[in-house]
């Protein structure tokens, strides 16, 4: 391994620096200088920070852009490694051997932190006595700064655990980005990243964390801000999934995480991770499956059948119905199904369980005919607001746009609801701003498959507003769907898309000119809608598809 070097000495960090913030970075020119200012500017209300930032032998002038910035700033050093590591972990040691500060904390290239995360990450673990603080992060898509917040469920107040076993929770949170560690309890039980080409490293490094047994503070505040840029030429680690080798990749960093639990004794720990692994990864990459080439579904599911062959029932029985069902499947099935559409959907967020319904030989409810090894269990006592009811939504745009709807029937669950009414709800993706909600009367329908429809009038001049941000091209807009029941229950779910009519179409409107609205179908398969309206970003839409 080749060691990082500094340039030419220059002006001295302070050995006062309460914090060292570590930034790596490989040919991320355009990024970088945005990184290493939002970290510097995390000295305030008398917190005191080093930033030591690590290029991975960029070749993109990187390296030059951070030597600038060092010239005319003492509190940030720059190292240089003389060869690319091909990973995170390596570069995240070399900043943690060279930090002064008590305590360290991770900031990757392409993102930022927020004005005044480190103080509050600082005053968190000293006021608790704490090794490590912990604090909300958010997944920022770019470019229409959609803010997501990750893992919201552990960051709701601030609070101080006395060790993880006690909080297992705390292990669906893998970043080690969002978390100040104090260098001395890394240092006393060993923990670094693993060297060179290792992806998913922040999966080991905070499984190590968690086994040393800190005692941990998380707190509310927002600490990181995770760029994603889907469209960006080069994805990072975590949106390059197109290769089946980011999924191998993903299972050994898991299966190393597990291990390192069960070597420290932590069995709830380990189950807690399998858990996640269940609820969280698998589902993310079972949602995408459908978008994949035939050998990449080949080899994915022979790759996750052998790692979930480890897993027993009490792994399953502790994760989510929909989870442990994907993973009985998987176990199940000699490849891929033909009726692939029925495991992403049921992926998705929320899930949604498509006909037929099948049962076995002893009533009870079974993935398919094919399979009733696979039972469905949870479906006959679930509550009616979490069962995974497919609601069925067909765009018809034109003058008098309306969506039809059909509620499917579960396993006799919704006919002994009785559904009333239906209320469709949009939303805009960007910034969350709602809609109108569109509100019918659910109809039971004729035929042999129980279900319920109705139809919606859907205004779509209402969801533009004249100064809305039209030069960042069409507005997706997100559908919730809510049914009301006669036995007072209800359920919330997405619709999805079918039909025929999930096309780009051209509206007059008396107020814009005309609207451009392009219905269509999400990965997970919900129904959304694209909307921009006047001349000017028809025109803007039309030159983009010519110059691709």
């Amino acid at each position: 391994m080749k060691e990082a070097h500094e340039p030419p000495p220059g002006p001295t960090i302070t050995p006062a620096a309460q914090i060292s913030i570590v930034v790596i970075a490989f040919n991320d020119v355009t990024h970088v200088t945005d990184a290493v200012r939002s970290a510097l500017a995390q000295a305030a209300d008398g917190v005191t920070v080093e930033v030591i930032a690590v290029d991975d032998a960029s070749t993109d002038g990187t390296g030059a852009a951070l030597d600038t910035l060092a010239r005319d700033e003492p509190r940030l050093r720059v190292l240089h490694r003389t060869e690319n590591s091909g990973g995170c972990g390596t570069p995240r040691n070399d900043g943690l051997r060279a930090a002064a500060g008590r305590f360290v904390m991770f900031l990757d290239s392409d993102d930022v932190l927020p004005a005044g995360a480190a103080p509050a990450l600082l005053r968190a673990a000293l006021d608790a006595d704490a090794p490590v603080a912990s604090g909300a992060c958010v997944r920022r898509e770019l470019p229409d700064r959609r803010d997501v917040p990750w893992q919201p469920g552990i960051y709701r107040g601030t609070t101080v655990h006395a060790a993880p076993a006690g909080s297992p929770q705390l292990v669906r949170d893998t970043l080690c980005v969002n978390k100040l560690y104090d260098r001395a309890f890394l240092a006393e039980h060993g923990i670094v990243f693993p060297e060179g080409r290792f992806t998913y490293e922040d999966f080991v490094f905070t499984a190590r964390v968690l086994a040393a047994a800190p005692r941990l503070v998380t707190i509310p505040d927002s600490v990181y801000i995770w760029h994603v840029r889907r469209a960006a030429a080069k994805q990072s680690i975590s949106l390059a999934r197109k290769d089946v080798a980011n999924w191998q990749a993903r299972i050994d960093a898991h299966r190393t995480s597990v291990q390192i639990f069960q070597d420290a004794g932590h069995k709830d720990l380990a189950q807690a991770a399998r858990t996640k692994f269940l609820d969280h990864d698998l589902r993310m990459y079972v949602r995408e499956l459908h978008t994949r080439g035939a050998d990449y579904r080949t080899a994915w599911w022979r790759l996750t059948a052998g790692y979930l062959a480890g897993f027993d029932e009490a792994d399953l029985q502790a994760a989510r119905a929909p989870a442990r069902w994907l993973a009985r499947v998987v176990s199940a099935a000699d490849g891929p199904p033909d009726g692939l559409d029925r495991l992403t959907q049921l992926a998705d967020r929320p899930g949604r369980l498509l006909p037929p319904y099948a049962r076995n030989d002893e009533g009870r409810p079974v993935w398919s005919a094919q399979l009733p090894q696979v039972e469905l269990d949870g479906i006959d006592s679930k509550p009616t607001h979490r069962l995974p009811v497919t609601i069925d939504a067909e765009p018809v745009i034109g003058r008098r746009s309306v969506l039809r709807l059909r509620v499917h029937e579960l396993y006799g669950r919704l006919a002994d609801a009785g559904p009333l009414s239906i209320d469709v709800e949009l939303r805009r993706r960007a910034d969350d701003r709602r809609g109108p909600v569109h509100t019918a009367a659910l109809t039971p329908a004729p035929g042999p498959d129980a279900s319920w429809t109705a139809e919606v009038v859907l205004d779509l001049g209402a969801l533009v507003e004249r100064g809305d941000r039209q030069a960042a091209g069409p507005d997706p807009w997100d559908l919730m769907a809510q049914v009301r029941c006669a036995d007072g229950s209800g359920f919330r779910a997405s619709p999805r898309a079918v039909g025929p009519g999930l096309r780009r179409r051209i509206l007059p409107s008396r107020r814009f000119a005309v609207l451009l609205v392009q219905p269509y179908a999400t990965t997970g398969g919900a129904l959304s809608l694209r909307i921009a309206a006047g001349l000017r970003s028809v025109r803007r839409i039309a030159a983009a598809r010519l110059r691709r």
